[in-house]
């Protein structure tokens, strides 16, 4: 497990790199499942990004390699049977974009295939899906930018570039449990001592947006915190 950064990409495309090789002793074309949680035009960067950086060690899609997309649009109840297809395509690798919300079907769909997540902002132990950082265990290994340890540090800087801060929005997941934490544990022991009220506000589905914005517009906060997820990623 290594921290997610500006070397996300990287350390994903060499995990590949890394099962590729041990795929391409079995003398077949390796196949690599990528699933996202967006819609493919706004997922375009990072995927083209690990297709050059494969492509940079040798491995070219359509030629030694093969490359299965498959994307939810943001829809989490896309997540199980896209897990499942996966499986079903038998591929030797799956990559996940989205965090532990769309690593969770696929572990679920298979306890053999490798998984490879590139960062969701969560704690991938407390969420249950690795064993450590330094030993994941299981077959899932990958990176995570650990979003949630550095959210007290968000909301100090926060009221250092607005003084008059006084009362804060919250946009969060409550499906998503590192979300759930940050929100109900992390951040309200910060806000105590920042002399701050944060005001909670859930979304579970994308048409929740137009109207859970339009609502705290009416509350009329001095900011507005925004936890990372899936679906507030992908929106």
């Amino acid at each position: 497990m290594k921290q997610a950064g500006v070397s996300s990409i990287l350390v994903a495309v060499v995990l590949l790199a890394g099962v590729l090789a041990q795929a391409q002793q079995s003398k077949k074309l390796p196949r690599i499942g990528y699933l996202s949680s967006r819609d493919r035009a706004s997922d375009s960067s990072r995927a083209d990004a690990i297709l050059l950086g494969l492509r940079e060690l040798g491995y070219i899609d359509g030629q030694n390699i093969a490359i299965e997309y498959r994307y939810a649009d943001g829809k989490r109840e896309r997540f199980p049977d896209l897990a499942a297809e996966m499986v079903r395509l038998k591929v030797d690798v799956i990559v996940v974009v989205g965090g532990d919300a769309l690593v969770r079907p696929v572990m679920n769909a298979t306890k053999t295939i490798p998984i490879i997540m590139t960062g969701g902002g969560a704690d991938p132990v407390a969420a249950g899906l690795i064993q450590s950082l330094a030993h994941p265990g299981g077959n899932v290994t990958g990176i995570t930018s650990l979003v949630v340890d550095l959210s007290g540090k968000r909301l100090e800087l926060f009221k250092e570039a607005i003084p008059k801060l006084t009362r804060v929005a919250v946009l969060y997941e409550p499906t998503n449990p590192s979300s759930v934490s940050e929100v109900k544990e992390l951040l309200p022991a910060v806000a105590r001592a920042l002399r701050l009220t944060l005001q909670n506000w859930e979304v579970r589905t994308a048409h929740d947006f137009d109207r859970v914005l339009g609502s705290i517009g009416k509350q009329r906060p001095d900011g507005l915190y925004v936890s990372p997820g899936a679906l507030i990623n992908t929106n």
